[in-house]
């Protein structure tokens, strides 16, 4: 039942927010003494920045998968990219002396919606073949992200640094992990990866543990620096799946260049009665 719940409230919130859905922006930093690249998955077509203290550059003549990005000092603004099959990209965009990322590839599924969306008034549901998977994972995740969480709170904490599970979510054939990391700490946190795996305890006199790694179907707002006192909310959409006694999923964060790294584990109960 909860399932059908979730589903008809997404396609409410769907036909009332489509034009005006609040999304959590990611943020990509800047200078003036270094370029910063940002690689997309399909030809750039337009590239708009909302301030002058920032420079977007690309090819306007031969569409390239990939532009540059500079900053002088200023207040922070927005970074508006178009590709060539209509994807919307669009970032946060600061000034900052030091830098410590000057690459950015940039996936499908971080997309923010197409300009020409495959209808005006978007319906889930099986009987409407128009609104592609990953669209209805952008919308359904965009919701789990802004409402409030009633998923007891799993969380591990080290040197400032907490992850969290704020929800899982049961729609479909899919559950939908709510993961939030939050930053107390002065220093930023880059972001190494994120993973999601099942552990299994081997049976035997020498017990061993066994991870399967969960590849996600969709990913969204995972950032790729969390500033220092910053709280970033995310989405890893899986396959649905179910776990015995003897198994239970651990998350792996690990910071990129740097010892904060966590790890937090939910046992086979919570996965096996979502919301």
């Amino acid at each position: 039942m909860k399932r059908y719940i979730l589903t008809s409230i997404i396609s409410c919130v769907f036909v009332l927010t489509y034009a005006q859905e609040k999304i959590i922006l990611d943020t990509i930093y800047a200078n003036d003494q270094k370029n910063v690249a940002l690689f997309f998955p399909e030809p750039i077509r337009q590239g708009i920045t909302g301030s002058d203290n920032f420079i977007f550059t690309y090819n306007r003549d031969k569409e390239q998968y990939f532009g540059l990005l500079q900053a002088t000092p200023g207040k922070e603004s927005n970074l508006l990219v178009i590709n060539r099959n209509g994807a919307i990209f669009s970032y946060i965009v600061r000034y900052k002396e030091q830098l410590s990322k000057l690459n950015y590839f940039i996936t499908a599924s971080s997309s923010i919606g197409n300009e020409k969306p495959s209808s005006n008034l978007p319906i889930v549901g099986k009987e409407v073949n128009s609104v592609s998977k990953s669209d209805y994972y952008l919308r359904a995740c965009n919701y789990l992200v802004q409402r409030k969480q009633s998923f007891k709170n799993l969380q591990k904490r080290y040197e400032d640094i907490e992850l969290s599970i704020k929800n899982i979510v049961f729609d479909k054939e899919e559950l939908y992990f709510v993961l939030q990391i939050k930053n107390t700490s002065t220093l930023d946190f880059d972001l190494n990866f994120l993973k999601i795996s099942i552990q299994t305890k081997q049976k035997g006199k020498k017990k061993s543990l066994q991870r399967i790694y969960q590849k996600p179907l969709f990913i969204h707002n995972r950032p790729t620096k969390i500033a220092e006192n910053e709280t970033v909310r995310m989405v890893y959409v899986l396959p649905k799946f179910s776990l015995s006694n003897d198994r239970s999923v651990v998350i792996e964060l690990k910071e990129n260049n740097g010892e904060r790294n966590l790890e937090l584990k939910a046992s086979h109960k919570y996965i096996n009665n979502p919301n």
